[in-house]
């Protein structure tokens, strides 16, 4: 199935038609299917992370929640490291780092590597309230994929990977 702009849920051919091709210039079918699918799927993650946002804190902006997860994945980093990993400039990577600042979140000690530098952590209230997040979003998958078979999540969880790492690559 495959929800439409417009919320309606409709079969997906994974062989579509001909004249899908043809209005695609001639692309292949299975590519625009999968950007079908890639399109209903990234509208639906943005609107997770705005909510999961707002559970971390009623204040906290949507695009500041995947910031939060590096942190958490990754440890301390430079204020530059997080804005190439997200992909903003730095002017929004200080606004943004200043609000999560604010709300007790994210703190900034100096860089033991070079004393000029600053690397970004989370504070103790930032982990408590991030991990609550995230173990309430694993369990909602638990839930929402409960009724596929284990070897079919490993599988979807390989492909996204791969997916990632070739998009890293451009």
């Amino acid at each position: 199935m495959h929800e439409d702009g417009n919320g309606e849920r409709r079969p997906v051919d994974p062989g579509a038609s001909a004249e899908d091709a043809d209005r695609s210039g001639g692309a292949n079918v299975e590519f625009l299917a999968l950007e079908r699918e890639l399109t209903v799927f990234l509208r639906r993650a943005r609107a997770n992370a705005g909510q999961m946002a707002r559970e971390v804190h009623p204040d906290l902006e949507s695009a500041a929640y995947g910031l939060l997860v590096r942190l958490d994945e990754s440890g301390p980093q430079r204020a530059t490291e997080l804005a190439a990993y997200i992909g903003v400039g730095k002017a929004t990577m200080s606004r943004q780092l200043r609000a999560l600042e604010e709300l007790g979140l994210v703190a900034r000690e100096p860089d033991p590597a070079d004393g000029r530098a600053w690397l970004v952590h989370l504070t103790e209230e930032g982990h408590r309230r991030v991990g609550r997040v995230r173990e309430a979003r694993r369990a909602r998958y638990v839930r929402q994929l409960a009724h596929w078979d284990p070897r079919e999540v490993a599988e979807l969880a390989r492909l996204l990977h791969q997916l990632n790492l070739g998009m890293d690559k451009q």
